[in-house]
């Protein structure tokens, strides 16, 4: 994809881009500041995020808030600024990626774009389809690209997947494959929100509804993409912050309670979400802080649990420690 230009250059331009998209997040979804925290450092950090929670908790509504605080500033048929699909058992794969039509007026074949061609895609209920048509977005959130019929389509530079999967416990879900769950870089389970926060909802429902409105601009994609370039580029990673990271790793891999340890794949997803963190709080380096807070929620997905073992999110706690007490013992290069 060609690049657009964009006025985003420096480290507080990027933060006033992340500050529009969380302002409008905030005005449509109400008690839920943290989650939108995380998604804005998962869209700044080009990662995907996967929300788990009852059906009726917001989570179809905040991601129709982000898709509607966007505006496309590289127009393209084929391409919209959010996209959703609704998964269920009897989904095919290319209902997702898109297929390859015979016009008889042309004689001709042509590829019709699926759903996953959007800057935003909501993947809702993801567990309720089979795990064939859940791998079917493997290779458009690793790669960004679909291949179909022997043929590579890209999709755009800002494609982010925000997807929604009810408990387990639920009849009629499949759980997601590993492959699948490790190409999301957060997993954020949103519980109830506060009673005052409901009540709030409520008392102001019909305003709520309305949204975001032309008092907060909207997002240009080119500048949200420019804004990741800001991050990378502008935001300090000491050398010890890494090292507890590969530290974290380790525990998790000779803990007796998980199978399976982190992955190499999401320590490197991790830096960019550690980066987006320090400049949602204003700072030009990352801090243990930023570590400690993120961790449960990069890593605990990733875990293949010993039978019962426990969550996965005490497996993280208890390997956060050794790495912590690390980094408060060392001068961190900023």
């Amino acid at each position: 994809m060609v690049h657009s230009m964009s006025n985003v250059q420096t480290r507080e331009a990027a933060l006033q881009i992340a500050n529009q998209v969380q302002n409008r997040l905030k005005r449509s979804v109400i008690g839920r500041d943290e989650v939108i925290e995380l998604v804005v450092i998962a869209l700044l950090s080009d990662g995907h995020v996967l929300l788990e929670d009852y059906p009726g908790s917001g989570k179809t509504t905040l991601a129709k808030a982000l898709g509607d605080s966007l505006v496309d500033d590289q127009p393209n048929d084929s391409i919209e600024a959010m996209r959703r699909v609704q998964f269920t058992p009897d989904l095919l794969p290319s209902d997702v990626t898109g297929t390859t039509i015979f016009d008889p007026e042309s004689k001709r074949f042509f590829f019709r774009h699926g759903p996953v061609f959007a800057h935003v895609l909501l993947a809702d209920e993801i567990n309720r389809t089979s795990p064939k048509v859940q791998s079917a977005l493997l290779e458009a959130m690793s790669e960004k690209q679909v291949t179909v019929d022997n043929k590579t389509y890209p999709l755009d530079d800002l494609f982010f997947v925000i997807a929604t999967q009810n408990p387990l416990d639920l009849a009629g879900t499949f759980p997601l494959p590993n492959a699948q769950l490790d190409r999301f870089l957060f997993k954020i389970k949103m519980t109830h929100i506060e009673n005052a926060a409901e009540l709030d909802l409520l008392m102001r429902f019909d305003d709520i509804k309305k949204g975001a409105q032309d008092d907060l601009p909207r997002v240009k994609r080119g500048d949200l993409v420019a804004a990741r370039e800001v991050l990378m580029r502008e935001v300090h990673i000491a050398p010890q912050i890494k090292q507890a990271l590969v530290m974290l790793a380790e525990e998790t891999r000779q803990s007796n309670r998980s199978l399976q340890g982190v992955s190499t794949r999401s320590l490197v997803l991790a830096l960019p979400a550690l980066q987006a963190r320090a400049l949602l709080h204003g700072r030009s380096f990352v801090i243990p802080e930023d570590l400690q807070v993120l961790a449960p929620t990069i890593f605990a997905h990733r875990l293949m649990m010993a039978p019962g073992a426990g969550e996965p999110e005490t497996v993280i706690e208890e390997a956060l420690v050794r790495p912590m007490e690390f980094l408060s013992k060392a001068a961190i290069q900023k």
